[in-house]
């Protein structure tokens, strides 16, 4: 929900730079005209040169406990289409015996008419999309609750996952983590719901975690690129 602020301008009054012909790019970069701009700027999470020409920039660090807000939906990154291989792969893995899954004259003559992917392959493909949003840095799931294949999954499907935030808390026993419940669904290329399950993962604070640019999640101090490189 967005806050009211009061009557709304138009687009160029509300803009300042619109009468200040002095306005541009550069003057609205603090680190422009500055030449004793720190190498680390670990607000943003860039670290810089100096001169700008070469900048080690912070991707994607996941959320942390405090990026989680009760009633937010994060529609996860890219569908995945589920293909043979994959099917048969978890059923052998995991010596699932059942014939719907690997055997195409049994499941041919069942209601569904040709094998079945593997519920337990859908499920963890779910949860797998959702980490980029959920859990990257969680340090452990304390749960999945309340699954529901829904409907089915064939060979071929294409699967897309999304992520409602139910609820959050802090721990009580680890002051550096907070407890963040979820519901996650998936759906299929016809919107139909396949699958949905409560999962509550226990998810670092950003404090503890001190992210930056030169480590990002799962990197150890000191691979790669880092600040003292780039002068």
């Amino acid at each position: 929900m967005v806050a009211d602020d009061g009557p709304t301008t138009d687009d160029e009054t509300s803009d300042p730079t619109k009468d200040d012909p002095t306005a541009d790019d550069e003057t609205n970069d603090p680190t422009t005209d500055d030449p004793t701009a720190d190498d680390e700027t670990s607000d943003d999470g860039v670290a810089t040169d100096g001169s700008g020409d070469r900048r080690l920039v912070a991707g994607w660090h996941g959320r942390y406990y405090e990026d989680f807000a009760v009633g937010d939906v994060y529609k996860h990154p890219f569908g995945r289409t589920v293909t043979e291989t994959d099917n048969v792969w978890l059923t052998n893995v995991t010596m699932n015996l059942n014939p719907m899954h690997f055997n195409e004259p049994y499941a041919a003559q069942t209601e569904f008419g040709e094998r079945l992917v593997d519920g337990l392959f859908v499920i963890a493909l779910a949860v797998g999309m959702s980490v980029v949003d959920v859990s990257v840095n969680a340090t452990a799931n304390l749960g999945y609750d309340e699954v529901r294949h829904h409907a089915p999954v064939f060979h071929g499907d294409t699967i897309f996952a999304e992520t409602e935030v139910l609820d959050k808390r802090e721990s009580d026993s680890r002051p550096h983590v907070g407890i963040v419940s979820t519901e996650l669904r998936a759906y299929n290329q016809d919107d139909e719901l396949v699958l949905s399950l409560k999962r509550t993962p226990m998810v670092r604070k950003r404090e503890s975690a001190e992210p930056s640019a030169a480590r990002p999640p799962g990197w150890p101090a000191g691979i790669g690129t880092q600040p003292e490189d780039l002068e």
